[in-house]
């Protein structure tokens, strides 16, 4: 009986367990539905009122907004650090371009004829100035002329001298270009403001050399004839330099007539073989890609071997004339420097040639780097001659 019961009270427990279920799912059915009906009259509500209660409210984060931030701080950031990294190699290519070993020829030339004009002891502030007023210019139109060689020479460079930045690709054309007009221009400007005739005949006179060596149009590019181009060299190096700034310092300086010195004459007799040289050196480390290219150099024509000591010859001449005018000097300091420096000049570049192997560019191209060294040298002892 105890176990009936005990049977009967569980089931009935079940059955209230049960139902209490069952209202309890009931009503929260009927909750939920309600809940339901009252979201769908709200949405209806507030599509019938006016636009201007629903105002859209904005939603800010701060997380969010920093990190917006920090993204576009990051994508300023990267490209200036990367044109921060650019500019040292535009400088490097910006050096290149200018053809530093001939800078430095035309800042110890315009320094030391300069210095001949003003003589040991005349050199005063206004006689800085006037060398300023040469020498910039002189540096620019050096950039001018060398930049227009190279506009035309490119096909020609990537052979011989790939590490250009046009013919490597560094500068493009345009930049180029842009280079030499903007350095001609200014070199122009200058020479026009400074009122000074042989300054700005120099100048002029060196552009349109330099147009007609380089420049590819009809009965122009005179470097492909070796007689003309070594002219073009000769007038710009050993004239017009000696003559343009030693007369411009002088007028400039107040000096009514001016005398042409023998330490003058002996500069432009001495650089007029030298200047021969450089023409004829320049072509010999280039001769493979002139040959390609249909420039016929002298050292295309006759031979490397041939051009190269002739041009070591014509410089032992010179320096043996060099030690002649040196000791007719009046002067025993003077003759002292005169012989002994260009005897020993004379010997370092004899030693030099005969070590140099003509059947290796790069070791002729040092060669010819040497003989600007000499040429350096030889404007250092210019002033020293009386």
């Amino acid at each position: 009986m105890r176990g009936l019961k005990g049977s009967l009270h569980g089931s009935r427990c079940l059955q209230n367990v049960s139902s209490g279920a069952q209202c309890k799912a009931r009503s929260y059915y009927h909750s939920n539905s309600q809940s339901l009906t009252a979201r769908k009259h709200a949405q209806l509500a507030s599509q019938h009122l006016p636009r201007f209660h629903r105002t859209k409210q904005p939603i800010t984060c701060t997380a969010i907004n920093r990190q917006m931030v920090a993204h576009e701080d990051s994508a300023v950031s990267i490209p200036l650090e990367e044109g921060l990294a650019v500019v040292p190699q535009k400088l490097s290519a910006l050096y290149r371009f200018s053809r530093p070993h001939t800078m430095l020829g035309t800042f110890i030339s315009v320094c030391s004829v300069s210095a001949l004009a003003v003589g040991p002891n005349g050199w005063t502030a206004q006689a800085l100035v006037v060398l300023l007023q040469a020498l910039v210019p002189a540096l620019l139109m050096n950039v001018c002329i060398v930049g227009l060689n190279q506009i035309f020479d490119v096909p020609i460079d990537k052979i011989n001298k790939p590490y250009l930045p046009l013919a490597s690709g560094e500068f493009s054309m345009r930049t180029g270009v842009a280079l030499v007009v903007a350095t001609g221009s200014l070199a122009l400007a200058m020479g026009v403001l400074t009122n000074s005739t042989p300054l700005l005949a120099t100048l002029l006179g060196s552009l349109l050399l330099g147009i007609a060596y380089s420049t590819d149009l009809p009965f122009l590019r005179w470097k492909q004839y070796p007689v003309i181009a070594a002219a073009c060299i000769l007038a710009v190096r050993a004239v017009m330099v000696q003559l343009g700034f030693f007369f411009h310092m002088k007028m400039a300086l107040g000096s009514q007539t001016v005398a042409v010195t023998r330490p003058l004459i002996f500069a432009i007799s001495f650089m007029l073989l030298f200047s021969v040289v450089i023409a004829l050196f320049k072509d010999i480390p280039d001769v493979k890609g002139d040959a390609q290219e249909g420039v016929r150099t002298l050292s295309v024509r006759v031979g490397v071997k041939t051009v190269f000591w002739t041009c070591i010859v014509l410089m032992e001449v010179a320096y043996a004339g060099a030690i002649g005018v040196g000791m007719m000097s009046q002067v025993m300091w003077s003759r002292g420097i005169a012989v002994g420096a260009h005897a020993l000049l004379g010997l370092l570049l004899f030693w030099r040639a005969k070590k140099t192997d003509l059947s290796s560019s790069p070791a002729i191209y040092r060669c010819y780097m040497f003989t600007w060294k000499l040429f350096y040298a030889e404007y250092l002892l210019i002033p020293f001659l009386c």
